[in-house]
């Protein structure tokens, strides 16, 4: 009779093995958060959320009354900058929250 560990895994289970195994390796596991951590990791995340939802009207709007391609291109170009560097703030401040610093 096959036992959990010989049956088909899917991606998700391999990449979760993977990064368990890695975590390992590397010393151990993440501490816990704690209930405190998860309100400013929440807090993080719904600020990032509003940013981007905000970004997002505004592009809607420009793109509203630009035709020209360029133009659009440009505008496209700002939108996607704006939004890497909401979440790569999000994900420091997570970082930094997770490892006892307040960002």
């Amino acid at each position: 009779m096959p036992d959990e560990d010989d049956a088909p895994k899917s991606a998700l289970e391999l990449a979760m093995a993977r990064l368990r195994k890695k975590d390992e390796d590397a010393g151990g596991a993440a501490p816990p958060v704690t209930d405190s951590q998860r309100a400013a990791i929440a807090e993080a995340r719904s600020v990032s959320e509003a940013k981007i939802a905000e970004r997002e009207i505004l592009f809607k709007a420009k793109m509203a009354v630009v035709r020209e391609p360029d133009a659009r291109e440009v505008l496209e170009q700002e939108y996607r900058r704006d939004r890497e560097r909401i979440t790569g703030e999000r994900d420091r401040k997570i970082d930094a929250i997770r490892g006892g610093r307040q960002a």
